[in-house]
């Protein structure tokens, strides 16, 4: 599949002087900086009649500019019919509220079955969005709220707006420990130096912070909402862990189930059986790519954390003593 894209206009005094790459991308921002400079080395770009081939080049007022390139196919993976939970859908984006178990992207070890396989079956325009229009991912067993662009103007502007910290993600998670007020982790976070699978706050990582308030207090944990700044890998796991209040659950971080002591058997079989991290994106914001309409959903609390919640709470009312 493909898409044919014609665009004109004319350079203007102020950009006199200016890079054409830099130049095309304030006349287009449909199109990120990157994709028009790979149109320009591949000919696509005519400047008075003229091929210009080098992103460097110096454009001046009054000149007319047009792009006649081809959006090629960018996926490579297999369409598949995956149930998809959409919260919302119009031309330009979808809102997916993801369920646990399924992984965003192909890898290793989960070459199908994924957000992006199922998206390619439900939108088939979308191979031609660079990831199937992803912009953003959550873990595999993290449930909740995720934007993806269909086109590849929703994806430039999404994209721009996520690095600007425009789009507010907010999550609801249970984690081990009482907190006793909300608060902020500023801390880096990059691959773990010794565990290649995990991700760790190292002091030359990439910038990540998070911010927390509390909820709710129990016994012996704290329901938590969380809103990002930046998207590090497992940031809200890694940050957690790092100020040691690990999420509930967390096959990676957290180590051995840490129930309180001298629970109820019924509760002992709720906390132990609960297999992933107690996370949930529960709040999605941001300004419409097309419209610039502000737009906000909720998801629901998933049954699973619903149900560890009313045990925590259970708990907590037996042993008032302990909280």
């Amino acid at each position: 599949m493909t898409q044919e894209i014609n665009l004109k206009s004319e350079i203007t005094a102020t950009q006199t002087g200016q890079r054409l790459d830099q130049t095309l991308a304030e006349l287009f921002p449909d199109y990120s900086r990157t994709r028009i400079k790979e149109w320009i080395q591949a000919g696509a770009v005519v400047v008075d009649g003229a091929v210009l081939t080098k992103p460097r080049e110096k454009v001046l007022e009054g000149q007319e500019v047009e792009i006649n390139a081809t959006l090629e196919e960018e996926i490579q993976a297999e369409a598949q019919a995956i149930e998809l939970d959409i919260v919302y859908e119009d031309d330009q984006i979808i809102v997916i509220n993801k369920q646990a178990g399924l992984v965003v992207h192909p890898g290793a070890g989960n070459t199908d079955g994924t957000l992006m396989n199922a998206l390619l079956h439900h939108c088939p325009s979308i191979e031609l969005v660079p990831r199937a229009g992803i912009v953003h991912r959550l873990d595999k067993d993290t449930t909740g709220l995720m934007v993806v662009a269909k086109t590849v103007e929703a994806q430039t502007h999404l994209v721009a707006a996520l690095q600007a910290r425009e789009i507010v993600r907010e999550y609801e998670a249970i984690v081990q420990g009482v907190i006793i007020s909300g608060g902020t982790v500023d801390a880096p976070i990059d691959r773990h130096p010794t565990k290649r699978t995990h991700m760790a706050v190292v002091h030359n990582g990439k910038p990540a912070v998070t911010h927390y308030r509390v909820a709710e207090k129990f016994r012996a944990h704290t329901r938590l909402r969380l809103r990002l700044e930046s998207g590090r890998t497992h940031q809200i796991r890694v940050h957690m862990a790092h100020i040691g209040h690990v999420l509930v659950g967390d096959p990676v971080y957290a180590g051995r189930p840490r129930p309180p002591k001298a629970v109820s058997e019924q509760f002992l079989e709720t906390y132990m059986n609960f297999k992933r991290q107690a996370l949930h994106a529960v709040r999605l914001e941001l300004a419409h790519p097309l419209t610039c309409e502000i737009m906000s959903w909720q998801a629901p609390i998933p049954e699973d954390m619903r149900t560890l919640t009313r045990a925590l709470r259970e708990d907590t009312q037996e042993n008032p003593a302990d909280y």
